[in-house]
């Protein structure tokens, strides 16, 4: 490095430590291709506005609980050593950055960083699968479409393509899970590849009890066999525990004998675990769940919808939410009316307008914007795993300011009796559902404004309220 760069890195390094604190308030320093990396002991401290000012810096924001600073290739590696040299440090690598972070964090904390680890891993599959799914839905409804061999043909393919990728969810969860904790990703693969086994009864079809499903007799325990079509809890308990018996295995058996053995074993033992442990946890789990939803939108009347709407989406988060289809339809056979739709369907934009809300609060953060907008726009089309995973889930509050909107929304589905005369679609296309009885189309516009609205009000409110004591925990 000639004598003019140098200076002038030198500079950029002397202001970068000046802005983050000082010297005191840095815990760590790390860079990888583009990007300077900080733990500071206290994030408050750094002045991200001024930041982004300082010479050669391209964009500044925090995520995963550290600072981090766009310099560009090459620039940072030479930025990096001078910031190191300056406070005294040794520049680390980014996963030893990473656990000197986790250090910072409580256990609930690390719990929702590990998940949104997990899931932003995988978030590129399930953003092209969100936004397909709306595309499908939109061409579908389209009349000429059905009518063009062409447009009938793209929209078949389209619609196959959203399909497949949200039915191998579990599988790229799996995968995802097994590498976040540390195992082999294959052995997370393969055990998506079991989960979703075709010699498995499809979980959808067993749970609206459309096809027979076999029973084995293990150890004198009953294992079903069905498949675990949308189980993501399933899917993340399982690649946890694949993951670890990887890793055990992996360091236990001896050498000679390892490549053979290794997997076998922890393919073996994580199957048992799945269908004997795991997997039935988690179907009762889902029954259970349902039950109670069902009996408090029966019986405690606006009290019952409401609390409905507010927790419908925790139960998408968990992949039990597929066991609604069953109960849909056996209220169309009864009542010939389906109250449930409406229900989700506010849950769901609620969730986008916590989106809103987050992206609101973080408008200048490139990053935000980049994963605000088109998971706003696949919720429109009754799609929020990108907005729950992506967004709500990983910050905490969007997630509970969207639940509290998702409570109003369902207060106001009660008070207009709205109800669908089918189901399979929400939103923007959910509309063609309602029940037009009583002015049905404009209280279902009426609901979901409302919804929208509540959802990013109460993101905005506890973004502020988060703020003020994570300012207070750390003073």
């Amino acid at each position: 490095m000639d004598t003019t760069k140098r200076q002038r890195y030198e500079a950029i390094a002397a202001h970068v430590i000046e802005l983050a604190g000082g010297k005191g308030n840095i815990l760590g320093v790390a860079h990888c291709a583009t990007r300077l990396r900080l733990v500071l002991e206290d994030n408050d401290q750094a002045d991200i506005k001024a930041m982004e000012e300082v010479d050669l810096v391209k964009g500044v924001f925090v995520a995963g609980d550290q600072l981090q600073i766009i310099f560009g290739t090459g620039i940072v590696n030479d930025i990096c050593q001078l910031v190191a040299e300056t406070v005294h440090m040794d520049t680390m690598s980014l996963s030893d950055l990473k656990s000197k972070a986790n250090q910072r964090m409580n256990p609930l904390q690390k719990a929702v960083k590990a998940l949104s680890d997990v899931f932003i891993e995988i978030m590129p599959g399930i953003l092209a699968a969100a936004l397909l799914t709306g595309l499908s839905s939109v061409l579908g409804n389209l009349s000429f479409v059905e009518s063009n061999d062409t447009l009938y043909g793209i929209t078949k393919l389209i619609n196959i393509a959203s399909g497949a990728i949200f039915g191998f969810l579990p599988l790229a969860v799996a995968y995802s899970t097994v590498k976040r904790f540390g195992g082999r990703p294959i052995m997370g693969i393969v055990m998506g590849c079991i989960m979703l086994s075709n010699s498995l009864a499809d979980a959808y079809a067993a749970a609206q009890g459309t096809v027979d499903v076999t029973t084995l007799r293990i150890f004198g325990i009953g294992v079903d066999l069905i498949g675990f079509q949308g189980g993501i809890i399933v899917a993340l308990l399982i690649g946890i525990v694949t993951a670890k018996l990887d890793i055990f295995f992996e360091r236990k058996v001896p050498e000679v004998i390892r490549l053979l053995v290794s997997p076998l074993l922890t393919t073996l033992v994580s199957s048992f675990l799945l269908f004997l442990i795991i997997g039935p946890v988690g179907r009762g789990l889902a029954t259970g769940i349902t039950t109670v939803l069902v009996w408090m939108t029966e019986h405690l009347g606006v009290v019952g919808y409401a609390a409905f709407g507010g927790v419908q989406q925790l139960i998408v988060i968990t992949g039990l939410h597929h066991v609604f289809g069953a109960i849909e339809t056996q209220l169309l056979v009864d009542t010939g009316r389906n109250f449930l739709n409406p229900l989700m369907s506010v849950a769901i934009i609620a969730q986008g307008g916590a989106v809103l809300g987050y992206l609101a609060r973080n408008f200048k953060d490139a990053r935000a914007k980049e994963l605000c907008i088109p998971s706003f726009i696949s919720v429109l089309f009754g799609i929020t795993e990108p907005a729950l995973f992506g967004i709500n889930l990983r910050y905490r509050y969007p997630l509970i300011g969207g639940c509290l909107g998702g409570a109003v929304g369902g207060a106001i589905v009660y008070f207009t009796n709205l109800a669908a005369l089918g189901f399979g679609t929400t939103v923007v296309p959910g509309i063609a559902l309602t029940d037009p009885t009583g002015n049905g189309y404009v209280n279902y516009i009426i609901a979901h404004v409302v919804a929208l609205a509540a959802g990013f009000l109460f993101t905005i409110l506890l973004s502020a309220v988060f703020a003020a004591k994570d300012k207070a925990s750390k003073a």
